[in-house]
């Protein structure tokens, strides 16, 4: 997967690539989609939402730029694969999942392969994490109409924030945090599942 699917394009950080090829893709999917699990498409995991294809987790990630000693903070824990993989190289993960079964099922399995340093909650990651904050990166694995505001003020300055964004069209957008807001760095159209709960207008970007 890592040969053919990530090092073979574009992907050319040699942390992302190191954590991709250590964290067991197929321990984040279901036991009967398991033979699929190293293909490069995106799974579905229950409750109506999907793992991301391993390209779009390590471009995620790679845009985010992460450095260890950061602390990151994910909205949208899914199946938990994106988190490990950040765990990987970072400090500490805050991820939140709205799903009350999808965050019980991945705090556990984070926790069965050793993944101390990823705090799972469940709740409405449109608010973000203020007891947490600041975060040196952010990472949204559903996409929002907009950035939430609460998520730009959670964002240390120099801090990157990745989210796919749009409706049925949607546009994957990198963020650096300056003094005077986010600056645009790129964008790349992505489809993904809706976030939920709480979405509303921002005026974050």
């Amino acid at each position: 997967m890592v040969e053919t699917q990530i090092a073979a394009r574009d992907i050319t950080s040699g942390q992302v690539i190191a954590a991709m090829a250590k964290v067991p893709r197929h321990r984040f999917v279901p036991e009967d989609l398991r033979g699929f699990a190293y293909f490069d498409s995106p799974l579905p995991i229950g409750e109506d939402q999907t793992i991301s294809q391993p390209y779009i987790v390590a471009l995620m990630t790679q845009s985010l730029e992460p450095e260890r000693g950061d602390r990151i903070l994910e909205i949208g824990t899914g199946s938990g694969y994106q988190a490990a993989v950040l765990a990987e190289i970072v400090d500490s993960v805050f991820t939140i999942e709205i799903v009350p079964e999808l965050a019980e099922r991945s705090a556990a399995l984070l926790d069965t392969l050793g993944y101390r340093n990823v705090i799972v909650r469940c709740g409405d990651g449109y608010d973000g994490w203020p007891d947490k904050a600041p975060f040196d990166g952010i990472i949204v694995t559903a996409a929002a109409p907009s950035v939430p505001a609460p998520l730009v003020e959670q964002l240390s300055e120099g801090g990157r924030i990745v989210i796919p964004v749009g409706d049925s069209f949607q546009e994957l957008e990198v963020y650096v945090k300056r003094e005077k807001g986010l600056e645009l760095l790129s964008t790349l159209p992505v489809r993904f599942v809706p976030m939920t709960g709480k979405v509303r207008g921002s005026s974050g970007r």
